[in-house]
């Protein structure tokens, strides 16, 4: 089987290759381009492509690549909002994603970037360099007793929980619409809805896909139902976040 690897990054070269041996029966071409209409082209005689995050592969593209002869979209990532899953069925293409990734690895990312944040240590790291040693401005503050509020509660958002709750002695609470049972045992509290997680939250963290119905789930009116100098957190997708409004809102 060909497969085409689009949006390839030195990571995807490397660790592809070494996965690949003669037993396999994958052929593998790399490409620089994302796909989108103006690249789906580059599919051609491949039965399959890989395409991570930022590919495009709605109906057009996916028309594109069915006239082309791929059979198979494999996706190297968890995420699937970029692929129009109903327009892949009715050409009888197969999508694959990746189920689940080293959740554990993600949450001690968004747990550092909140770290980044509270202690200034990216501040702190450019003034040493450069020889300053003053404190002006670096105050931060302890995490134990602060109210984390997460939005959404899967492998992901669970541990993240469990280790500000374990770890750092915050009061974690979450929003989910479809609450993980698993959650009381990591120290985390549900609360009935999300306009009460954003006003009793002094950092919310999101660990939710993008959906149409979470698209934009920060925004003019969410925004303004949060803490004053709260602090938000997204290890998740972009467009969970209107960008203009958070703009607006600082």
């Amino acid at each position: 089987m060909k497969v085409a690897v689009f949006g390839t990054r030195k990571y995807d070269l490397d660790s592809l290759s070494a996965a690949m041996n003669a037993t396999t029966g994958i052929e593998l071409t790399f490409l620089d381009p994302l796909l989108d209409k103006t690249t789906a082209l580059l599919a051609e005689e491949h039965e399959a492509i890989s395409i991570f995050v930022n590919d495009i592969c709605d109906a057009t593209v996916l028309e594109q690549l069915h006239k082309h002869g791929v059979k198979y979209v494999a996706l190297r990532c968890a995420g699937y909002n970029n692929v129009d899953l109903m327009a892949a069925e009715k050409l009888d293409i197969k999508v694959t994603r990746v189920p689940s990734y080293a959740p554990e690895a993600v949450a001690e990312f968004a747990v550092g970037m909140l770290m980044t944040v509270v202690r200034k240590y990216h501040k702190s790291f450019l003034r040493v360099r450069e020889g300053n040693f003053l404190l002006d401005g670096l105050l931060g503050f302890n995490l134990s007793g602060k109210t984390v509020g997460l939005i959404g509660t899967g492998k992901i958002g669970l541990i993240t929980g469990r280790i500000l709750a374990k770890g750092f002695n915050c009061n974690v609470i979450a929003y989910d619409p479809y609450p993980s049972p698993e959650a009381s045992e990591y120290g985390i509290k549900y609360v009935d809805t999300l306009e009460v997680l954003l006003r009793q939250s002094d950092i919310v963290s999101l660990h939710c896909p993008l959906t149409p119905q979470t698209r934009y789930i920060i925004n003019d009116d969410t925004l303004a139902m949060m803490k004053n100098g709260v602090i938000l957190i997204n290890t998740s997708r972009g467009g969970l976040i209107d960008s203009y409004a958070l703009i607006r809102c600082l």
